[in-house]
């Protein structure tokens, strides 16, 4: 038996997201459309109009950085701002024809190369799944079996 201890959870999602984002990174760069590129053109995809703020939480990306990488999408003629007819103080971001086109060319890429991914691994649904309840559990409060201590009242005291 091997006495060094195999990777923790952290680490091995880590990891991944890692190899994922890579892996992403060559498969997009066959539409000339970065990471990040993708995920706002994702977010925004429903034609709905998003707001900013909203777009940022989604894309995990801080507002000042997201705000660069649209004004860069605006001059590539990927999306355009309007005004939300709701609250004229609001700009909402959507996609252009041409945002479209790029984010359905790439959807198709990502799709397939997902797909091969999956089938390498013999995946039948169940890491989506798994993954999207661990980030469910994740957000709820730390949760406290019968018996346990809060780790601040486990701690001594100095």
């Amino acid at each position: 038996m091997s006495s060094v201890p195999s990777p923790g959870l952290a680490h091995l999602l880590s990891h991944a997201e890692r190899r994922l984002g890579l892996r992403m990174t060559v498969v997009l760069a066959e539409e000339s459309c970065s990471v990040e590129q993708w995920r706002v053109l994702s977010v925004i995809a429903d034609g709905k109009g998003h707001p900013m703020t909203e777009i940022a939480d989604q894309v995990l990306m801080p507002a000042p950085s997201l705000t660069k990488l649209v004004d860069r999408m605006v001059a590539d003629n990927l999306v355009h701002r309007r005004p939300d007819r709701a609250d004229r103080r609001r700009v909402l971001l959507h996609l252009t024809a041409r945002g479209r086109t790029l984010h359905q060319r790439a959807a198709h890429r990502l799709l397939a190369d997902q797909t091969r991914l999956l089938d390498a691994i013999d995946d039948q649904g169940d890491l989506v799944r798994l993954l999207a309840r661990l980030t469910a559990a994740l957000d709820q409060e730390p949760a406290h079996q019968d018996g346990d201590e809060p780790a601040e009242k486990i701690l001594p005291v100095s």
